[in-house]
């Protein structure tokens, strides 16, 4: 029985938007706890079957996540590392590190978080240990992680409809380097490129052709996985962008895995970063499409992207519908204290309210007459357990308070906690059935499709300031590589 100890630390950091993610705004099982996860849909239920499935002998230090957002405070790292430590001091005796990560995670004193806690974990076990584990398809990876581990393992899809599928890869291909007892190496590179979210959806260029041209590199038997990192690119690292790792038993082998993948990634960079309309652009083909019946419509506001750390209280997208007079749509915002100021108002109450637009690099707050129609403690369960969403709460969810309003025939679903909109179980929890509405808005680059594509008779993303926005220039770097595309020419 090897003895592993798993742990998980997991953050997708949007450095450029306000505030901080405390050590309150993450969700943690430590120890014993970590069991609960079994049967669930997470990377943790995921390493658990494989735990059963090989009969390890499973040391479970902590499990920690938090829904995108701004800067983690140092303390949360700490907090971390010395229950980690703990459990690694307490197990001399360990076979191998299994670690749940994200990959873009960035903290008040640290730019490359992934980085520094498997540096501290290998001066601590040594170099004869194998460290593997799993991490998310936008990881900012970097040359200290692939030097401190052994065998991490990628998302192969965006929507990550396969984080549960990418946990057990990963802990398959731990206990199968245990059982050969060659321990393999990984390389890394990072070409000059950065792309934007909407950019990186893996059914779509450029992203498509780069993960098969990975798994037929992957036909080599000294390659043991190719890495295709999309990068986040609201996460102001030096790392920050696409690259590319490979676990593999030749070095020379890798090297040129590495060359093809990058090669590939240069010809095709522009497509990394597409173009949108604007709101006033699309909204006469909205309304011409409405009128011959061809609903819902998906009005799509990467900008706000709630699952890229937005706060998901940009008001664009309803300011539109209510000027525009649209009748039977429906939009989500995130905005705790309207949710507190009308939550005691009876049911068919109205109340004039200022609502979202807390972002300085979004629109402003915008004030109502709302109507109350129902109200709900937010929790659902995820209709897909394939879901984006399963990576990051599991099967359970829990948007906190809601309280869902109408103003004119838009209906407002105001949410206690940021969301993100990657299953249709979040209307259908507030009695409101997505597939009968006209226009719904999703604050979302590319997560949503899973959910949403299926049921939309048509989908716009459209271009709004904030804090996702799909210019990255706009956005004031101070620590990424330079020269990179498309910030120099």
């Amino acid at each position: 029985m090897p003895k592993i100890l798993v742990a998980g630390l997991a953050h997708e950091t949007h450095t450029f938007v306000e505030g901080r993610t405390t050590l309150a705004d993450f969700q943690t099982l430590l120890g014993e706890d970590m069991w609960s996860a079994r049967g669930d849909c997470t990377t943790l239920a995921g390493v658990l079957q494989v735990a059963n499935e090989r009969d390890w002998n499973v040391v479970p230090a902590l499990d920690t996540k938090a829904t995108p957002g701004a800067i983690v405070d140092d303390e949360v790292i700490e907090f971390w590392w010395a229950h980690c430590e703990k459990s690694l001091a307490a197990h001399a005796d360990l076979d191998a590190v299994f670690l749940m990560l994200h990959g873009a995670m960035v903290s008040q004193s640290l730019r490359d978080v992934e980085g520094e806690i498997l540096g501290r974990i290998r001066a601590q076990i040594g170099p004869e240990i194998p460290i593997g584990g799993v991490t998310d398809l936008h990881a900012n990876f970097s040359q200290r992680m692939a030097d401190n581990s052994n065998a991490l393992i990628t998302f192969r899809e965006n929507p990550h409809t396969d984080a549960m599928e990418s946990a057990i890869l990963a802990a398959r291909l731990l206990d199968d380097i245990l059982q050969r007892g060659a321990i393999p190496q990984t390389l890394w590179h990072h070409p000059p490129i950065v792309w934007q979210p909407t950019g990186t959806a893996t059914d779509d260029e450029p992203m498509r052709s780069l993960e098969t041209l990975a798994r037929e590199l992957e036909e080599n038997p000294s390659i043991l996985a190719i890495n295709i990192h999309a990068g986040f690119a609201f996460a102001d690292t030096p790392d920050c962008g696409v690259s590319f790792s490979v676990v593999a038993t030749s070095e020379k082998t890798a090297l040129h895995a590495l060359e093809r993948l990058s090669e590939l990634a240069k010809r095709n960079k522009e497509l990394g970063n597409p173009s949108f309309p604007t709101l006033e652009e699309i909204m006469p083909r909205v309304q011409t499409l409405m009128a011959q019946g061809a609903t819902p419509i998906l009005i799509v506001e990467p900008a706000d992207n709630i699952g890229g750390g937005a706060p998901g209280d940009d008001t664009a997208i309803l300011a539109a519908l209510l000027e525009n007079k649209i009748e039977n749509a429906a939009v989500a915002i995130n905005d705790a204290d309207a949710v507190e100021a009308l939550w005691d108002l009876p049911i068919g109450a109205t109340r004039r309210l200022s609502i979202g637009g807390s972002s300085a690099l979004g629109n402003g707050a915008i004030e109502l007459e709302l109507e109350i129609v129902s109200r709900s403690d937010g929790k659902f369960q995820l209709e897909d357990e394939h879901s984006h969403l399963a990576a990051l709460t599991g099967r359970d969810v829990e948007m906190g308070r809601c309280v869902v309003a109408r103003c004119q025939n838009v209906r407002v679903l105001l949410t206690s906690r940021k969301t993100p909109p990657m299953d249709l179980g979040q209307w259908k929890s507030q009695n409101i059935n997505p597939e009968s509405l006209a226009v719904i808005g999703v604050k979302a680059a590319v997560a949503h499709r899973q959910a949403y594509d299926p049921i939309a008779a048509a989908s716009f993303t459209v271009n709004t300031k904030g804090p996702c926005a799909a210019n990255l220039k706009s956005l004031p770097f101070r620590y990424i590589k330079r020269p990179i595309y498309p910030l120099d020419e």
